[in-house]
């Protein structure tokens, strides 16, 4: 991975936050992705919302997966703790770091075709056991690194660069992890970081799996006619020699909207999604009707953004096991391990 500081020196005039930082103090590397790539723009919401909060640095640790999402750690918290994990086992990983430090707070990155796909299982179980995690699924429909073939977000009908349509089901992240029982299931858009930034700070103070999926747009793998996720546009150039392609700068695209109502964004190749922010009434804790709603408004050609549940019960891994409140990796050995004879004891007991 390729890795670019910034510098360090900072204006004096940057305004601060409660416990003294600016904003750059909560950034990472310069991004190597795409100009315009709507992963960068979930970048910005973290970082913001990591500040906002006032939370110190060294206190997180960030994981992921592989993909272009797995990249964004990298661009965000350069004092945090960080691990890059090998494709769809970073909620495994996150599992495992969380079982043993239960003190630090945990942000995963991955994508749709790291989450949905190769990692399903891992997200499921991750789900189920209710890990303590703000899990950010950067959701493109497509694998970017891999030339733009479908992933498993891709909706049906939609076409390929090459023109192909897809003739499989989508998985919906958020219906899925409903169904899972997640304890937090959000929604939002990339370009619309005033809901974002709200939506990851919830997710933050959440006690339990924290799932948000973010609409992403490519901008180099979904610039036909024809894409329902994402926008792009036209691959200028492709050195067949050396395999290089060039892809011209462009804007991220941004909106504001009300809520409870709909908002039409036009896309880099012409085509639009359709975006409904939930109404202030929208009542979060009801699994069921959440789950019908987004459905409803599937029907619709419509993509329900914001909180869209949230339990009002939550019990996060720790709580389900009774687990010690020290956390494992400040416990004495002789606490971790008791030796032959206690072994004996609970070997006894399933005899």
């Amino acid at each position: 991975m390729t890795y670019i500081p910034k510098p360090t020196v900072h204006h004096p005039a940057l305004q601060k936050n409660a416990i003294g930082l600016n904003r750059r103090d909560y950034e990472g590397s310069l991004t190597t992705l795409c100009a315009g790539c709507g992963h960068d723009s979930i970048t910005a919401a973290i970082i913001q919302a990591f500040w906002e909060l006032s939370i110190p640095p060294h206190r997180v640790a960030k994981l992921s997966g592989i993909g272009c999402s797995s990249k964004t750690p990298a661009y965000f918290l350069r004092e945090a703790h960080g691990f890059n994990g090998v494709h769809g086992r970073m909620p495994a990983l996150v599992t495992g770091a969380n079982a043993a430090n239960r003190d630090i707070i945990y942000i995963g990155i991955s994508g749709d075709g790291d989450s949905l796909s190769i990692g399903l299982g891992q997200l499921c179980h991750a789900i189920r056991r209710n890990v303590n995690v703000l899990y950010v699924l950067e959701n493109n429909g497509v694998y970017g690194l891999t030339k733009g073939q479908f992933s498993a977000s891709a909706d049906p009908g939609s076409l390929s660069k090459k023109g192909e349509p897809n003739t499989m089901e989508a998985i919906d992240g958020c219906l899925l992890a409903l169904s899972l029982g997640a304890t937090f299931v959000a929604r939002g858009f990339s370009g619309d970081k005033a809901q974002l930034v709200p939506i990851i700070k919830a997710g933050l103070a959440h006690s339990g799996f924290a799932f948000i999926d973010v609409i992403s747009p490519c901008v180099t793998f979904n610039d036909h006619e024809g894409s329902t996720k994402s926008y792009a546009y036209t691959r200028e150039k492709n050195v067949e020699v050396v395999q290089t392609d060039f892809v011209l700068p462009t804007k991220a695209i941004t909106t504001e909207y009300e809520p409870g109502t709909v908002q039409t964004v036009m896309l880099h190749d012409g085509s639009a999604v359709r975006l409904r922010k939930v109404a202030a009434q929208y009542d979060p804790i009801d699994r069921d009707r959440a789950y019908a709603y987004i459905r409803e408004r599937q029907k619709e050609g419509e993509i329900v953004t914001g909180l869209l549940y949230l339990s009002p019960d939550s019990s996060d891994v720790h709580e389900q096991n009774d687990t010690v409140a020290t956390p494992l990796t400040q416990l004495p050995y002789e606490d971790l391990c008791p030796g032959s004879a206690e072994l004996e004891k609970l070997q006894a007991r399933f005899r």
